[in-house]
């Protein structure tokens, strides 16, 4: 087994929310493993190294799982991230093969510059693909340099990567070029509401002169 990603695992024995409170209270991260027709497995993996391994690999990162002395392959399939305090809470792996594909979705980086003018609208931040497990890219780079009002960038579009196939509908919509919208200017906004104001000023002292 290569020596990359890889993670210790203990099997967990007690379950529910406090049970994973306990393990998180630990430095752990409970994850369940499962997959290949296999009953889930409760795993907690150390949360430090686990997060180091996402940081350097993202999400879909494979794992060199070692369960109590065991190996397993397994990708990391969903993370579920405290909202506030940003600490993994909970992570669900998915036992693989090597040579064997699978599906993930991968997160679509938008780089260059459209043509003056314009406005770039991401509509998909990240497109579903099929690949081999230790070939998933980290992310899909689409290119929007020059790029004139009116343009679409479909999942059809995409370069993908030798051996990746899209695994969504290829006229899925990820990136819209339209034009920018006119900003109006708000000191001419400002200039014409304060002559607007002195106007009725005026207009209310003459009608009191009036009286």
């Amino acid at each position: 087994m290569s020596d990359v990603n890889v993670l210790e695992a203990v099997v967990r024995t007690e379950f529910g929310k406090g049970a994973a409170r306990r393990t998180r209270r630990a430095g752990n991260v409970p994850a369940v493993l499962y997959g290949h027709q296999s009953d889930p497995q409760h795993l907690a993996v150390n949360a430090q190294e686990f997060a180091a391994i996402l940081r350097a690999h993202g999400t879909n990162a494979v794992l060199n799982l070692v369960i109590d002395g065991t190996p397993q392959l397994a990708l990391t399939k969903s993370v579920v991230v405290h909202p506030i305090r940003r600490y993994i809470e909970h992570a669900d792996l998915l036992i693989v093969k090597r040579g064997e594909k699978v599906t993930a979705d991968v997160n679509i980086v938008v780089t260059g510059d459209a043509a003056a003018g314009t406005l770039v609208t991401q509509e998909a931040t990240t497109v579903s693909i099929e690949a081999e497990a230790l070939n998933i890219p980290e992310s899909i780079e689409v290119s929007v340099e020059g790029a004139e009002e009116g343009t679409q960038i479909t999942a059809a579009d995409l370069s993908l990567p030798k051996g990746v196939e899209l695994a969504v509908d290829p006229e899925t919509l990820i990136v819209n070029v339209i034009t920018a919208p006119v900003v109006e200017d708000p000191e001419a906004d400002t200039t014409e509401t304060s002559e607007a104001a002195e106007g009725d000023d005026a207009a209310e002292a003459d009608a009191e002169s009036a009286e």
